[in-house]
């Protein structure tokens, strides 16, 4: 039995909240912001007002354009989830018609070569892989055939960091390798904490998720012990010159994160497991802020 989802008014507002969410800028920007935190990060000379605007709109519009191609190939399992079946594609509200595939080229095209012309090559590059790591490798290749779609995928946002970070010295020091390190540690804890709470859902759609190949009891102990690689890996740049400030931090958000792992190890559940998800997203909220305020007072 098929279900009709009914569409909301086609107003302008509605058609910019359509077309917003199908290139998934809220992702977007926190992957702009992690790019920016390479860039505070790193030693090295300071860009111009002009290359840190197009640094950050050019990782923010490649991300854009990575998500927009993942929403175009999954359009046909979204339907089966209920997470996404409210998106544009599935319910009609924006037509998925090839022309979305020359608007995202358009998009990477340009993001690229904008990072090229006022940054460099290696910056450019970095952009590329990002978007390309997640719409392609994550996306197309792995996403349905490995529960180690994640970990690879995962990449995506390493290479932010390291966008940001080649922005101001083509040959990246420690400092930003690490952070690059932690945000490649981070995103299996985090969204495999997501996958255990949507269980049901990855499984109807066929979709290989940690939880639905190991099982809950497994998944939720694999997330600890992955959080655990994540903090001390978080912990790592104070042997490179990271201040106090930066430390803090990751300790703080480090422990907190440590601890709604633990116990979403003692007792698996929706509850413990969006619990720590969200903790996750302060984990890694503490650890860019602080590597933020490292680099400036620096």
């Amino acid at each position: 039995m098929t279900t009709t989802l009914a569409l909301a008014p086609r107003t302008p507002a509605r058609l910019a909240r359509d077309v917003l969410g199908l290139f998934k800028l809220r992702i977007g920007v926190m992957i702009m912001l992690t790019a920016l935190v390479g860039f505070v990060f790193t030693p090295g000379p300071s860009l111009s007002l002009a290359q840190v605007v197009v640094l950050a709109i050019s990782v923010m519009v490649s991300s854009a354009s990575a998500g927009a191609f993942n929403q175009y190939v999954e359009a046909e399992s979204d339907k089966l989830m209920a997470r996404t079946r409210t998106r544009a594609f599935v319910t009609g509200a924006l037509p998925h018609t090839p022309a979305w595939l020359a608007v995202i080229a358009a998009l990477l095209a340009a993001s690229v070569a904008s990072a090229w012309w006022a940054l460099n090559a290696w910056a450019a590059l970095y952009v590329f892989l990002g978007a390309f790591f997640y719409a392609v490798v994550y996306t197309v290749w792995l996403k349905r055939r490995t529960w180690l779609n994640i970990v690879v995928g995962g990449l995506a946002g390493s290479f932010a960091v390291l966008a940001g970070a080649a922005a101001v010295d083509p040959a990246i020091g420690a400092l930003p390798l690490l952070l690059a390190l932690v945000l490649f540690l981070w995103t299996p804890p985090h969204f495999w904490s997501l996958a255990i709470a949507n269980q049901d859902d990855y499984a109807a759609a066929g979709v290989p998720m940690l939880p639905v190949v190991v099982g809950t009891q497994r998944a939720a102990q694999i997330v600890f012990w992955s959080t655990v690689a994540l903090v001390i890996a978080s912990l790592l740049p104070v042997f490179y010159g990271a201040g106090v400030v930066y430390v803090a931090g990751a300790a703080i958000g480090g422990a907190y994160f440590l601890r709604k792992a633990w116990v979403l190890a003692r007792e698996p559940s929706r509850k413990t497991a969006m619990a720590s998800f969200f903790a996750s997203l302060l984990q890694l909220s503490l650890v860019l802020a602080g590597a933020s305020l490292d680099g400036l007072l620096r």
